[in-house]
């Protein structure tokens, strides 16, 4: 079955995975459950898992091949947080354990 139209897959062989987290900053937007299920749903291809789920908050392991994947899964994560879907949702840069 053909991958849907504008869906990318992530570059391979996985060498690493990149931890990614999501937070609520808008106490009106959907709750941790179904933001995670949205960002797995847009992220490309297998765009990883959910390894936290929080009302606020959600971490994402991104499988990425290099510092080129590392920038890509940034950049994914970016246009999907742009969405519609996740508005009141933004990346969480803070520094901290991933």
């Amino acid at each position: 079955m053909p991958e849907p139209r504008g869906r990318r897959e992530w570059p391979g062989p996985h060498a690493g995975y990149l931890d990614v987290v999501a937070v609520r900053r808008d106490a009106s937007a959907p709750g941790g459950e179904s933001t995670a299920i949205r960002l797995l749903a847009l992220l490309p291809g297998h765009g990883g898992s959910c390894t936290e789920i929080r009302p606020d908050r959600v971490r994402l392991r991104i499988p990425v091949s290099d510092d080129a994947g590392r920038r890509d899964a940034r950049r994914a994560l970016r246009e999907v947080l742009a969405d519609r879907a996740l508005l009141g949702w933004a990346e969480d840069r803070a520094p901290g354990p991933s």
